[in-house]
């Protein structure tokens, strides 16, 4: 039997350190280069147990940690909501974890998530309690001990700090754990350790690993070991050209041992592809999986857990987040991948937006997250947009104009589809990092709303009051023609007028002020006005006010839709005309059982 190194997976809301802590231990800049400083796919790092050693020094001899654990594996996963699929995978593969929180910020969205999946898989965790530099008045001590550095911290930094550690206890009991800062823990199998660390400066990052290697030696070690001859488990990252190598993958073996010249199964989008080792290549340790800067070290055999790229035929079509399963004649591989791909398949609806991803993680994600927000989709693919891409969208958008939408994730515009694009009136939303383009898309629905809202208002005759000016009629009739001041609301031309007993009086035909023929004329304001079908005199008299005559049904959708939109002057017009309408129908606009 061999010992592996336990898998450690990194969770937390988005900006709350995980990379920036991973990249202190390896010494990297992996997280400056992300996209929107954000990880957006799953990234692993090997950290040797010599290197443990370096790091922890002494504090490692204090907790009579052997060296029976060959190091940490650790699984940097993406902090968004959207990237929940890949999470669970993180979780599942999970050993151990590492929720991180933002001291200042505590609990956000996304770290509830985590704690969900932690739940799910019932995975041991840690709480790192990040960004304690950022307290008012913290004195940083770069590489310290946590308790060296709070021991030499003013006494009011210190009950800050403590206030905060009290704070995500509290959070933490209502999630149902018990919890303490790790130097007051009694009981690591029933508490959870809080850790106060600075991913930046390293303070703390001393006593977060050693208790990762503690924690994994003491209740992890049965299930760490595994068959020297057990077929490898693992799971595809990404898929690229290699210089010299051809198409390779990056992977995860998670479990097993993988052999140059085994054959694997893998999965490209529908179907399950087997192949051979051609050759299989290992970075360096702490060289991280995306981003390792030397050249790769051939091997003729890896044990998990490890990041490493496999050459073999047949890889072009593979997609990243496929299962990767070395083929043994004990079980079949290729059954299991099926039904796990039948697992995976994204439900797509009758109608609805087109969504393209890079990878089938990324695109469970974007699904996810979309589905979250009650959005059908009608087809969900990986790869770039293509010119029938913009064809199912524009078919899409002449059923429901909100459903011409192509959601895109990591991928670009095919350059023959490009033009057709710019052509067809299908709305894009593209980026590299989801959260963006998810808010891009719900800014742009809550645009439309807005605009149709404003149409259906200026579409529905809204109250408006007026009065005849004494000694201002010009016309008896055929039109009618009179000068007035609108007394409340704005009135218009084709408004329809009652007077206070909610007689009809006439249509107004035209306005006009100083030779100039207006449409609408808003409170306070006097023009000369024409009304159809009104006789002066016998309709209305000088000093009369009349009302605009509003259609039972626009009363009914003012009421229901925009009685917040009307202004004071024209909510009490609006009560006149009720109260006038009223008179003669004691039910009229009264809204039914089913409109409200």
């Amino acid at each position: 039997m061999k010992i592996r190194s336990p898998i450690v997976s990194v969770l937390g809301h988005v900006d709350h350190g995980k990379t920036t802590l991973l990249d202190y231990i390896r010494g990297s800049t992996v997280a400056d280069r992300e996209a929107g400083g954000i990880t957006q796919h799953i990234g692993a790092t090997e950290i040797p147990i010599d290197t443990i050693n370096e790091i922890c020094g002494e504090f490692i001899s204090k907790l009579a940690i052997k060296d029976t654990i060959p190091g940490l594996f650790f699984v940097d996963t993406p902090g968004h909501a959207a990237f929940t699929s890949l999470r669970k995978r993180g979780g599942a593969l999970a050993d151990l974890a590492i929720l991180i929180v933002d001291i200042n910020e505590g609990f956000k969205p996304q770290t509830y998530e985590a704690i969900n999946i932690l739940k799910m898989y019932k995975t041991p965790f840690i709480v790192v309690a990040n960004k304690i530099d950022r307290l008012f008045g913290w004195e940083t001590h770069e590489g310290a001990s946590f308790m060296e550095s709070y021991n030499k911290q003013a006494p009011r930094i210190k009950s800050d700090l403590d206030l905060k550690i009290y704070e995500l206890m509290g959070k933490l009991h209502e999630e149902g754990f018990q919890s303490e800062r790790f130097d007051h823990v009694t009981d690591f199998a029933s508490q959870i350790s809080i850790v106060p660390i600075c991913a930046k400066s390293g303070e703390g990052v001393i006593e977060l690993i050693a208790l990762l290697l503690g924690l994994a030696q003491q209740y992890l070690t049965q299930q760490l070991e595994i068959s020297e001859d057990a077929p490898a488990k693992g799971t595809v990252l990404e898929v690229k050209e290699e210089v010299g190598l051809g198409i390779t993958v990056d992977s995860i073996i998670y479990d097993g041992v993988i052999r140059d010249g085994d054959e694997i199964a893998l999965m490209d989008a529908n179907n399950v592809v087997t192949t051979k080792i051609r050759s299989i290549l290992r970075p360096l340790p702490l060289e991280e999986m995306r981003d390792s800067k030397n050249k790769f070290k051939k091997v003729d055999e890896v044990v998990a857990a490890a990041g490493i790229k496999i050459a073999a035929p047949n890889l072009d079509d593979v997609v990243s987040g496929s299962p990767l399963r070395v083929l043994s004649d004990q079980e079949d591989v290729e059954a299991e991948l099926l039904k796990e791909l039948e697992d995976i398949t994204v439900d797509t609806d009758d109608e609805g937006i087109l969504v393209k991803a890079d990878t089938l993680g990324s695109l469970e994600a974007v699904v996810h997250l979309l589905k979250e927000m009650d959005l059908p989709i009608r087809s969900a693919e990986i790869g770039d947009i293509s010119k029938r891409d913009v064809i199912n969208a524009s078919i899409a958008m002449d059923e429901n104009e909100e459903y011409g939408v192509i959601i895109a994730f990591n991928v670009k515009v095919h350059p023959k589809a490009e033009d057709d694009l710019k052509n067809s009136g299908v709305k894009l939303f593209a980026g590299d990092v989801i959260y963006q383009i998810t808010e891009d898309y719900e800014a742009w629905i809550e645009e439309r709303k807005e605009a149709q809202k404003k149409q259906w208002l200026d579409a529905i005759i809204k109250p408006a009051k007026i009065m005849i000016l004494p000694k201002l009629i010009f016309r008896q009739s055929k039109p009618a023609i009179c000068g007035i001041e609108v007394e409340a609301g704005t009135i218009k031309t084709g408004y329809s007028l009652m007077d206070a007993n909610g007689d009809y009086v006439g249509v107004v035909a035209s306005m006009e002020d100083k030779g100039e023929t207006l449409q609408a004329m808003p409170r306070g304001q006097r023009v000369a006005m024409a009304i159809n079908d009104a006789v002066a005199g016998k309709d209305f008299e000088e000093g009369d006010s009349l009302y605009v005559d509003i259609p039972e049904k626009h009363f009914k959708v003012l009421e229901r839709e925009f009685k917040d939109k009307l202004t004071e002057d024209e909510f009490l017009a609006l009560d006149e005309i009720v109260e006038i309408k009223r008179k003669r129908d004691s039910d009229w606009g009264k809204l039914g059982l089913f409109e409200y």
